[in-house]
């Protein structure tokens, strides 16, 4: 309502394209801004909080657009600067919403919940366009500012009354700058999330189409009004209603990866017959398969990475998921208009089709994490380490040294198993690893990594989970020694 109240004000108030399409601008620009430092923010601060805050500052956005516009005071730069507040408060709000989900809900109800998120998304996005029209059209652009602005009172109710678990605070809290490093560094080490990442990167970059071009689809193709599209819209409405009421079946009876891959071979196969249908009745059938298709595959994806990602990254990580959804719809939606004016609007539709079919082969492979996949609880495995000497906590870098004597005759297994030890002792905060073999003494083996402070370190330790462990158990199962393999710590000396 938000959305069509901005772009019709600005319709009216300044009839520029260039001004009314900087509305979206204004609404989508402060994700790619702030996408990423939203998400490391939301890691380490009360998740709780920050949303009451990013709450309280959509409201007082909306309020304050509202109560201009009733008073006639609403001009083009004043209606963008407030958007454009509101869009900082939603990228800011998002991964923090997102990550406090599996706060709410028992594990096992994790992705029956995410689905109905997921549905009351795209049931606003149906509705929404819709019913922001209509109080438009009656009582004017202020009104539905004004309602959006009371919306946000009742998430804050919530908010308050909602009594969060207390959350154990380390002893040296990360910054945003080193948090953000710390993020970006673990999704480059975990293979989960690059699975979530290129198949919905792959996917919404094509399936933008659809929802780019359907409104042309309704007029041009299909020869509709408003409402007409409206309808089209409601379709895909009630086709994730349907996805959502049957993706926990799906699941009891199928894997991840095969829900995620046919559900995105289903919405291909959807536009390609969308790219020769001519009856208004068939097109509406068809969208309720997209609708679908289309939740079908966001909330699987969207449950892998939750479930995939421990909580102390888990708002990071999602941030990047929606940085990627969202720049794959933007970037997606520019590519299918550009076709669409050359080639025309069937060509497109069977193009992006065409284009979906290969992304489901294409990443078919690429394998989802699903609940019951990885445990990522932390497993608190790792005694402190005692720091005997006198050191600043940030004080750095620290050598870590693991030893190891094993059958000389297994190296080749062993060296084959430490590789998951790598990636998650780089995953967590090691910003070099290596292991070495003893030249002279065969079956002596020195694991070594570097991180970059005491502190970081401590980190390092807290952030290890039961996944973790059984993949640590697994490396330390070749030792013959007497006990645990030697650890031994080394900070740097002072100067």
């Amino acid at each position: 309502m938000q959305n069509v109240g901005a772009a019709w004000m600005m319709a009216t108030v300044a009839p520029s394209p260039l001004l009314v399409a900087l509305v979206q601008t204004a609404t989508n620009l402060p994700v790619f801004l702030l996408g990423i430092p939203a998400g490391a923010v939301a890691d380490i601060v009360d998740r709780r909080k920050l949303l009451v805050i990013t709450q309280g500052w959509m409201l007082a956005a909306a309020l304050a657009l509202g109560i201009l516009t009733l008073s006639g005071a609403t001009g083009p730069w004043t209606l963008l600067a407030l958007t454009f507040a509101l869009g900082l408060g939603a990228t800011m709000n998002g991964p923090a919403w997102q990550a406090i989900m599996p706060e709410l809900v028992p594990k096992k109800e994790l992705p029956a919940a995410i689905a109905l998120n997921s549905m009351g998304f795209n049931l606003a996005r149906s509705i929404g366009p819709a019913l922001g029209g209509l109080v438009v059209f009656a009582v004017g652009a202020g009104a539905a500012f004004i309602l959006n602005a009371i919306s946000f009172v009742g998430v804050m109710i919530v908010l308050y009354l909602w009594r969060r678990k207390p959350e154990h605070t380390p002893s040296s809290p990360e910054s945003v700058g080193t948090a953000i490093y710390a993020g970006m560094r673990y999704i480059r080490f975990a293979p989960p999330m690059h699975a979530v990442l290129f198949r919905s990167g792959t996917f919404v970059i094509s399936a933008s189409a659809l929802w780019s071009i359907l409104p042309l689809v309704a007029k041009v193709e299909l020869h509709s009004q408003s409402s007409g599209f409206g309808l089209l819209l409601g379709c895909l409405g009630v086709g994730s209603i349907l996805g959502a009421l049957m993706i926990g079946r799906l699941r009891q009876l199928f894997s991840f990866n095969v829900i995620a891959t046919s559900s995105v071979a289903l919405f291909g196969l959807v536009n390609i017959a969308m790219a020769y249908l001519a009856s208004f009745s068939a097109v509406a059938l068809a969208l309720l398969a997209a609708g679908v298709a289309w939740m079908a595959v966001n909330s699987t994806l969207n449950t892998a990475a939750q479930t995939s990602l421990p909580a102390w990254v888990r708002a990071r990580g999602l941030g990047v998921y929606l940085l990627v959804f969202q720049g794959a719809m933007a970037v997606g939606s520019v590519i299918w208009g550009e076709v669409a004016t050359h080639f025309g609007l069937r060509t497109t539709l069977l193009v992006a089709g065409i284009t979906l079919l290969a992304a489901a082969a294409g990443t078919s492979r690429l394998k989802l994490i699903g609940p019951r996949d990885a445990d990522t609880t932390p497993s608190n495995h790792w005694p402190e380490p005692p720091l005997l000497v006198e050191r600043h906590p940030e004080h750095g870098p620290v050598l870590v040294t693991v030893e190891y004597f094993i059958d000389p005759t297994r190296g080749r297994d062993f060296t084959l198993t430490m590789q998951g030890l790598r990636r998650i002792r780089r995953r967590d905060g090691a910003i070099r690893w290596s292991l070495f073999e003893d030249a002279s003494t065969p079956g002596r083996y020195l694991e070594t990594f570097v991180v970059e402070s005491w502190a970081e370190h401590l980190r390092q330790h807290s952030r290890a989970t039961v996944a973790d462990r059984e993949v640590e158990i697994k490396a330390w199962a070749f030792h013959l020694g007497e006990g645990p393999p030697k650890v031994t710590h080394w900070i740097a000396a002072r100067k």
